[in-house]
């Protein structure tokens, strides 16, 4: 019983004791004019750094990541059914393609999907 408390001290007073070093070691001015403006070779910068994002290029960029996530799920399949011969496998795999066949015909109708406006 004892070890166990010790253990529960332990696991909490280290982490907070962790937490409270790296707070005081990494304390900086956030006030400071030359760490918060732009670097430009020592100079003033002549416009602002901050550019407008574009939304249309982060909509795209996260289809790609769902789709590539979708192959990096669908790459075992094939084995999986191979060895088993589960329906249930089968099953699940057409239910997924299904929906994310469904999601990209909602992309493409929506218009997310054309780059050009």
């Amino acid at each position: 019983m004892l070890l166990n408390s010790m253990s529960v001290m332990i696991a909490i007073i280290v982490p907070i004791a962790v937490l409270l070093t790296s707070m005081i070691i990494s304390s900086r001015s956030l006030s400071d004019r030359e760490k918060s403006s732009p670097f430009e070779c020592g100079f003033d910068p002549k416009s602002n750094a901050r550019l407008p994002f574009s939304l249309r290029f982060f909509l795209l960029a996260v289809i790609f990541l769902v789709f590539d996530i979708e192959i990096a799920l669908l790459i075992p399949t094939p084995i999986t059914i191979k060895e088993t011969m589960a329906t249930e496998t089968l099953l699940s795999t057409s239910i997924f393609l299904l929906i994310l066949t469904a999601g990209l015909l909602h992309e493409w109708n929506e218009g997310s999907l054309d780059w050009s406006p």
